[in-house]
């Protein structure tokens, strides 16, 4: 994410990129953006200060995994329980992208599957990515037990709670109950200012 004259954000990212590709410096890597807010444009910055280093970087949304608005809404527009339970399709984001991708070689792999607008799942489109491609990941509840293992590196953004949703605040509170995510991402980043992003650390005492 080059910036002139560089700014606390660009270096931000210059910093979590170069950390990444030090740690996975061959092969494919799957990194995790998890959070209630912020995640896309936060994952769209990593990723082009990860391309600044020189890897091919893929990127995908978990809101293009989402279930039916059958399945979805099951439970009622307002439930936080729906939210967290029925929204995504997990098994479809494991079968169609990370799974493929792990594979490398020429397997192709589907970066969307779902078109919430149209309720209808999207015409397959294949792709495929050089053996030392970087997959970024953005969207909420991704250290779901459904996806464990599944990623290399995980970030978990800490927004203000204040700005949620109600429905969506509660769902995040099971989800914080139920992993714990700071305890198990790689990175934690606040982004109450998201001008000036900053690294916080977990309590594990």
């Amino acid at each position: 994410m080059s910036a002139y004259p560089p700014t606390p954000r660009s270096q931000f990212f210059e910093a979590l990129a170069a950390e990444i590709v030090h740690n996975y410096g061959r092969g494919r890597a799957i990194v995790a953006v998890d959070g209630a807010v912020g995640t896309e444009r936060f994952a769209d910055d990593l990723a082009l200060s990860l391309r600044d280093t020189g890897r091919s970087v893929i990127r995908a949304r978990l809101d293009d995994f989402q279930l039916p608005s059958e399945t979805r809404l099951q439970r009622g527009p307002d439930s936080a329980e729906g939210y967290y339970f029925d929204r995504y399709d997990y098994a479809a984001l494991k079968r169609v992208l990370v799974e493929p991708f792990r594979l490398g070689g020429s397997a192709g792999f589907v970066t969307a599957q779902f078109d919430t607008r149209r309720d209808a799942v999207l015409e397959t489109r294949w792709v495929t990515a050089p053996k030392d491609a970087l997959l970024v990941i953005s969207g909420p509840f991704l250290q779901r037990p459904e996806l464990r293992g599944v990623f290399h590196f995980v970030t978990f953004l800490e927004s203000a709670t204040a700005i949620l949703d109600p429905v969506v605040a509660e769902a995040h509170e099971l989800y914080r109950a139920e992993v714990q995510p700071r305890m198990s991402a790689g990175a934690i980043v606040s982004i109450r200012d998201e001008d000036h992003p900053k690294r916080e650390f977990a309590d594990r005492c």
